[in-house]
């Protein structure tokens, strides 16, 4: 039996169910003496199996229970708080230099100079694979060519600028 500050008297019982996702989630209801409404707290745990909740009941002292009654008889007020307003954009603004947009990855897939010091041939058939994007990164990252001049080349020419560019400074 748990009495409250101003006389009035509970009986505490745990109560639990199944949700939708498979979980357990308890809660208490307190039964009032004077046989007004019960009184249902909100939930107090969630646990994985029905054991486990039955264990977490087991366990409730009369600390616990005496809280969750005054959590229930006075649930904290939360702040109405607005949800923040959606982004004007869905993605960052693009990296530009002099005006000119630059879409530039993280890193570079490739090491130009470990790939051409294992034959110049061997560089050209990997960079051709690869997608322009993936060139002018490299380009830039390795300080190739100028970020502008590189921006309305396709990946033949991109190619043939990482080639030259790595063979004159592997010379």
């Amino acid at each position: 039996m748990l009495a409250t500050h101003d006389g009035h008297a509970y009986t505490s019982r745990s109560c639990g169910r199944q949700r939708s996702d498979g979980l357990w989630e308890g809660w208490l209801e307190f039964v009032p003496s004077d046989g007004t409404p019960v009184l249902r707290s909100a939930r107090e745990t969630t646990q994985p199996k029905l054991q486990d909740l039955a264990y977490w009941a087991s366990g409730l002292t009369r600390v616990y229970l005496e809280g969750a009654l005054e959590r229930t008889l006075n649930p904290p007020l939360e702040a109405a708080t607005a949800p923040p307003p959606p982004p004007a954009y869905d993605a960052p603004a693009p990296r530009t230099i002099d005006g000119v947009a630059v879409h530039t990855p993280a890193e570079p897939i490739l090491d130009p100079f470990a790939v051409y010091a294992e034959g110049e041939t061997l560089l050209r058939r990997r960079l051709a694979a690869l997608a322009p994007l993936h060139l002018r990164t490299i380009a830039r990252a390795y300080e190739l060519a100028d970020d502008l001049a590189i921006e309305e080349l396709d990946e033949h020419a991109l190619v043939a600028l990482i080639v030259s560019a790595v063979r004159d400074r592997a010379a």
